[in-house]
């Protein structure tokens, strides 16, 4: 009898430790990364002389998802496209996206990567930023061809599912960047009528301070802003060149809505492979919680 109280006793102390274990919340890191186009005649910040440097970045963060701006596998300079070095080197991931020129290949492309081990992939598509978002279209005074890819995908942990959608804004017309986000956060609302959790990363080429992003943030928040650990580090450096007042070039972004918190926000700015720049963009990591 002595002995079983004592059992008893046992597994009652134990128990609010279990279910604390239990109520462990569900994480979700996040990268958004401007790869800097592998066309571009860098010198030696071109594609093929960083190409390792990217892959050994995403291999260290391990990111569940992450979104890459001006992606490229046709005309890229070096033995293999962006994405696919990405798919080839880094293990376990996937991505879509296709080419914002011709819907296709050509062209940069938003791509999506996950995690195959902690993230399912359910449905994904593609839209231009223009009058007609249905087709390769180039929209309103932009200088390129702009596009968002979407997907709704599945937290294999928390069984939970979101949406994530990757775009890049225009760096020419103002025009383009403010009716892309107005035409983005109407297409937000429109595929998620179940309200599931959201993220929203890309270039956006345009300081926090812009009118332009007043609906965003009326229905997203600046994982930047509202994370417990954050910085305010530049992220466009242009390989170093950039100069002056960092919230001047802070244009890359990671907006969210329906996760609980954010508690950790950070520029990576550490050097891979022997390279001081992964990119002329710092790549942009958070992360949130279900």
């Amino acid at each position: 009898m002595k002995k079983a109280l004592l059992a008893l006793m046992a597994a009652l102390t134990l128990l609010p430790v279990q279910l604390s274990a239990g109520k462990k919340p569900s994480e979700l890191k996040v990268i958004s990364y401007n790869i800097r186009l592998g066309s571009a005649d860098d010198g030696t910040n071109s594609w093929t002389y960083r190409a390792m440097a990217s892959v050994e970045m995403i291999n260290d963060q391990k990111p569940d998802i992450f979104g890459l701006q001006e992606a490229m596998d046709e005309g890229c300079r070096g033995p293999m496209g962006q994405t696919k070095t990405l798919v080839e080197y880094c293990p376990g991931y996937k991505c879509v996206g296709i080419g914002r020129e011709d819907g296709k290949e050509k062209g940069e492309k938003m791509a999506i990567f996950w995690n195959k081990k902690t993230v399912k992939m359910i449905k994904w598509g593609t839209f231009w930023l223009s009058e007609t978002p249905d087709e390769p279209s180039m929209g309103w005074d932009a200088a390129c061809f702009r596009t968002a890819t979407w997907a709704l995908m599945k937290d294999k942990r928390s069984g939970k599912k979101f949406y994530y959608v990757n775009t890049h804004l225009d760096h020419v017309g103002w025009e383009a960047r403010k009716k892309g986000l107005a035409l983005i956060v109407e297409r937000i609302a429109a595929i998620n009528p179940k309200g599931y959790p959201m993220v929203l990363t890309g270039d956006f080429n345009m300081t926090i301070d812009r009118p332009e992003f007043d609906d965003l943030k009326k229905i997203m928040t600046n994982a930047r802003e509202s994370a417990y650990k954050t910085d305010h580090v530049k992220t466009f450096h242009n390989w170093g060149k950039v100069k002056g007042d960092d919230k001047d070039y802070i244009i890359d972004y990671i907006w969210y809505s329906g996760f609980s918190s954010c508690p950790e926000y950070e520029t990576i700015t550490e050097e891979y492979s022997g390279r001081k720049f992964v990119s002329d963009h710092y790549p942009i990591k958070a992360t949130l919680i279900f």
